[in-house]
C-alpha cells in the first residue's frame, strides 16, 4: 500500500478545533495518532461520532475494567482477523496486563491464556456475540450474571463486542494498517 493506511483515497477534510486537540492529546499520551483516527479524518462528524462511542465504551464508567474491555476488543477481532484491531488492541493487552504473553495469546485463542472463570464467562458471550448473534439467549445472560456480571456490565460487554465487530468490518473493508508502533509497544 506504500505508506497509506487505507486502500481508499480520501483526503483529510477540515479538522474541528475539538478533534486537533484530540489528535494532540494522542500525540502526548501515545506518542502518535491512531491510523483508524487519521482514517476517519475525512470527515470530522464521523471521527467525532467514532471517537465519541469508542471512548465512551473503552474508558468510561463501567463495571468492567479497562483491561477486560481491551480482551473483548481482541477476542472479537482475532474471530474477525482484523489486523489493524489485532495488532493495536494487542499491544492495549501487553501494556495494561504488563503481560506480554497474555497479549499474544489473546491474539491468536483467548482459551489459551490462564483467565479467571469470569473473564473466559465475558469473552464466550462476546465471542458468541460475533459469531452467533441470533443464538444469544436468556441462558447465556445468565451465565454472565453466574459469572458476577450485573446487567449493565452485560449491556457494557455486548456494546463493546458490538462495537469492536463493526470496527473490525470497516477496517477489513478499506484494508486499514496500523500503526508501526504498535508492533513493539509493551514487549
Amino acid at each position: 500500500m506504500n505508506g497509506k493506511i487505507t486502500a481508499l483515497d480520501l483526503a483529510a477534510g477540515e479538522l474541528s478545533e475539538p478533534t486537533k486537540a484530540y489528535f494532540a492529546k494522542c500525540e502526548e499520551k501515545l506518542g502518535l495518532v491512531p491510523n483508524v483516527l487519521k482514517a476517519y479524518a475525512f470527515d470530522d462528524k464521523k471521527l467525532r461520532a467514532f471517537t465519541d462511542m469508542y471512548n465512551d465504551l473503552m474508558l468510561g464508567e463501567s463495571g468492567l475494567s479497562k483491561l477486560e474491555r481491551e480482551m473483548i476488543a481482541v477476542a472479537v477481532s482475532s474471530i474477525n482477523h482484523c489486523y489493524y484491531c489485532l495488532t493495536a488492541h494487542g499491544a492495549a493487552v501487553r501494556q495494561l496486563s504488563g503481560d506480554p504473553l497474555l497479549g499474544e495469546m489473546m491474539v491468536m485463542n483467548f482459551r489459551a491464556a490462564d483467565l479467571s472463570p469470569k473473564q473466559t464467562a465475558m469473552l464466550d458471550f462476546a465471542v458468541k456475540l460475533t459469531e452467533e448473534p441470533a443464538r444469544i439467549v436468556e441462558a447465556d445472560r445468565a451465565a454472565l450474571r453466574q459469572a458476577g456480571f450485573s446487567d449493565r456490565d452485560i449491556w457494557d460487554i455486548a456494546s463493546t463486542a458490538a462495537f469492536f465487530n463493526m470496527s473490525n468490518r470497516v477496517a477489513a473493508a478499506i484494508d486499514m494498517r496500523p500503526n508501526d508502533e504498535y508492533h513493539a509497544m509493551a514487549r
